[in-house]
């Protein structure tokens, strides 16, 4: 055996403050440094008290004692760069806000506070109270926070949730050929979840401009670092990706300031991603005024050798030592900061007998808690949708080409779109052929991803929050659990988390399996899944026609939206319009395929031939049904007027998919035509959906499982009294 050492290579540095450093800095931006400082500590001070007095609704996870990490950082960055970051983010807000602002030229050693900064205090605070002034009307409170005016693209609650988003802002940044840098704020926590490394591992292939900024405040919770790592420095996972890493003391502004400044020269000299990490403390426990010491997780003594390390006395401290400033105008900068804080708190509270209320009149009004849920439809404004009866010359076209042909006409019109996914550009059309001829014609927009779903999923939500409109492939539905957080918590919920600030502008394509073999993981039915969460919209076209129409409405919403393909469809073929690959169909709109009188039944996707056959069949028995393609499934877009006008006639209901019974649509369906349509029914509404168990890889027993011709046939006998 022999055994070699290796000689790794490794670009990581520790970044320390030399005692000239400070006198190098211009005083105007070293007084700015003190000011957020001070402003921070103030307002969050501030909102524990409110808290306490009952004026805030929710969690406080405040940034005591990290505010150096905001202030250095913020004084490193242009106005046009853009910051992400988490649970624990006023400290990013505020200064993020005031720097924005201070590009103006205000010095806050000689000039009053700029209304508009008062005016970003105000907001924030009425965030955190949910108020309608709040930067998201109350919606978000103190962990969802986002001022895109700013550059604040946004702050999440998961842990690391919000890391793939801030990816997918910085690989905006670089696909829009700008100079812009992004920073993603994260705690120590978050470097242990996965959505962390498949991010960092996809901006280290792509070079994207991103700094991960790691507040290693030592503690998730309680969980010290040491408990949740082998290794001392965070910054050195950075290795495993082949990205260069900065450890700077996170207590120091100006140290921060300087290990910044080195990371954004870095980033935007096209090295590509780096990853900071600041050691810091936060003085409280996790969320709350009760110190961590309280709790026996760690002590008294370890607190005290922190505090002598708090920014906001030796800051200002030691720029008084070093007769930068004088301790009247020390005094004069927290003056300026501590009346910014009263001024917000006098604007959304009133005080009677030293307790403070909140101000009625600036609740949000109930009635608007389900505006922004999803896009209003003005996209839609003046679009002419069509229907296949409105053509007169057609073209035969397999299911799959219709996929690369429509994905590629968007390609062509629209600079903002790409495709991304694992093998999307392999093979010369994907792994199904679903992007055939689309990498010869639009090189460096179709991008292969490593195994990373929640990684480029997460990515794609940041890019379309910035203004691209992404198409996502997940190869399999099933692998959507494994993005399940950005998914879900994230792309479903953001736009009105953000009080319908943002778009959501993505597609998200997938390929059902059932009936092929693949077995009990790689065989579902995502539609139950995914509109469980009321910002997806879903369509399932079950031809070449609708798929092409589908696909153009869903590139034209704002919303993110699921498209559904299955397996057995791919190689059918259909009519399309000749030559043209422009044309919409209606999100919402279900189609009737064949008229009757005796019975409705609503299917979707592959079961749609299913009911057809069976309509065949029951001709033959005196017994007409009316089949209905849903097409569009997301739960408030389900076409209820088309439902009824048919029940009207038929009396008789039956729901036909391939969902199991647990994850099926039917018995909602079923639910809200019971509520709608009762006095119309004849009878109860019959469902038939999947056996509840996951499907297995024999041929046989997989066919005992999903539902059949003869199965939808029984079901209609036995509801109209007749034997099958």
């Amino acid at each position: 055996m022999k055994i070699s050492l290796l000689n790794l290579k490794f670009d990581n540095k520790k970044i320390e403050v030399e005692p000239s450093d400070y006198k190098k800095i211009d005083a105007r931006l070293l007084a700015n440094m003190a000011f957020q400082i001070f402003l921070i500590r103030e307002f969050e001070n501030t909102l524990l008290k409110l808290s306490g007095e009952g004026c805030v609704h929710g969690p406080i996870h405040t940034s005591i004692g990290e505010e150096a990490c905001a202030a250095g950082a913020m004084a490193a960055i242009l106005p046009t760069d853009k910051i992400l970051s988490t649970h624990r983010a006023h400290h990013h807000y505020l200064a993020k806000a005031i720097s924005f602002y201070s590009a103006d030229g205000f010095n806050l050693l000689t000039d009053d506070v700029p209304p508009i900064i008062r005016e970003e205090v105000t907001c924030l605070l009425g965030e955190v109270m949910g108020l309608s002034i709040g930067c998201c009307g109350g919606r978000g409170g103190s962990m969802h926070l986002r001022n895109a005016k700013v550059g604040l693209v946004g702050t999440d609650a998961i842990v690391a949730g919000g890391v793939p988003m801030a990816t997918g802002a910085a690989f905006a940044a670089k696909y829009n050929k700008t100079n812009n840098v992004t920073i993603c704020f994260l705690g120590d926590g978050a470097v242990n979840q996965g959505a962390f490394h498949e991010a960092i591992n996809l901006a280290a292939i792509w070079k994207l401009p991103v700094i991960y900024f790691i507040e290693n405040n030592q503690y998730a919770v309680a969980t010290s670092i040491k408990c949740a790592t082998a290794i001392e420095n965070l910054a050195d996972k950075a290795a495993g990706y082949g990205l260069a890493a900065r450890i700077v003391d996170g207590m120091d502004p100006v140290a921060v300031m300087l290990a910044i400044r080195d990371a954004v020269d870095y980033v935007r000299s096209s090295k590509g991603a780096i990853v900071v990490e600041a050691k810091c403390y936060r003085f409280p426990h996790h969320a709350g005024d009760i110190l961590g010491s309280a709790f026996g997780y760690r002590t008294k003594e370890e607190e005290q050798q922190w505090q002598q390390k708090d920014p906001h006395s030796v800051f200002p401290q030691k720029l008084i030592a070093d007769k930068i400033f004088t301790q009247e105008q020390i005094e004069k900068i927290r003056t300026k900061a501590i009346q910014t804080v009263k001024n917000a708190v006098d604007h959304c509270t009133t005080c009677t007998d030293g307790k403070f209320f909140v101000k009625e009149q600036l609740w949000p009004d109930p009635a608007s808690i389900e505006t922004g849920l999803r896009s209003d439809g003005s996209e839609f404004k003046n679009v002419r949708f069509s229907e296949i009866e409105d053509f007169s010359e057609f073209e035969s076209m397999k299911y799959v080409d219709a996929i690369a042909a429509v994905t590629g006409r968007h390609l062509e019109k629209d600079k903002r779109v790409f495709l991304l996914g694992e093998e999307v550009a392999n093979f010369g059309r994907g792994p199904y052929g679903a992007t055939k001829g689309l990498m010869e014609k639009y090189p460096g927009r179709i991008l292969n991803t490593p195994i990373s779903e929640a990684g480029f999923s997460g990515l794609a939500a940041g890019a379309a929050m910035s203004g691209l409109r992404p198409v996502v492939e997940i190869m399999f539905p099933d692998f959507a659990l494994v993005a399940a957080d950005q998914l879900f918590n994230q792309i479903g919920k953001i736009r009105h988390i953000y009080n319908n600030s943002v778009d959501m502008p993505l597609v998200i394509r997938t390929r059902i399996a059932i009936g092929c073999g693949y077995g009990g993981q790689h065989s579902m039915d995502p539609v139950g899944l995914f509109s469980l969460f009321s910002g997806w919209r879903i369509v399932a076209p079950s031809n070449a026609f609708d798929y092409i129409g589908l696909f153009n409405s869903a590139m034209q919403s704002k919303d993110p939206v699921l498209i559904v393909e299955h397996n057995v469809l791919y190689t059918a073929d259909s009519n399309v319009p000749k030559s043209n690959f422009d044309y919409l169909v209606k999100i919402g709109k279900a189609k009737v395929l064949k008229q009757g009188d005796n019975a409705t039944v609503l299917c979707y996707s592959s079961t749609v031939n299913l009911a057809m056959l069976a309509a065949k069949d029951l001709e033959t028995k005196g017994i007409s049904i009316e089949v209905i393609d849903l097409r569009t499934l997301s739960f408030a877009d389900i076409d209820y007027e088309a439902i009824g006008n048919s029940l009207k006639k038929t009396g008789m209901l039956l729901i036909v998919e391939q969902a199991p019974a647990s994850m099926s649509l039917g018995p909602n369906i079923a639910c809200r035509c019971q509520q709608f349509f009762f006095d119309y029914l004849n009878g109860p509404i019959q469902t038939i959906s999947s056996l509840d168990i996951p499907n297995p890889v024999s041929k046989k027993l997989e066919e005992a499982v999903i539902p059949s011709v003869k199965s939808i046939v029984d079901v209609v006998n036995r509801a109209s009294g007749r034997s099958a």
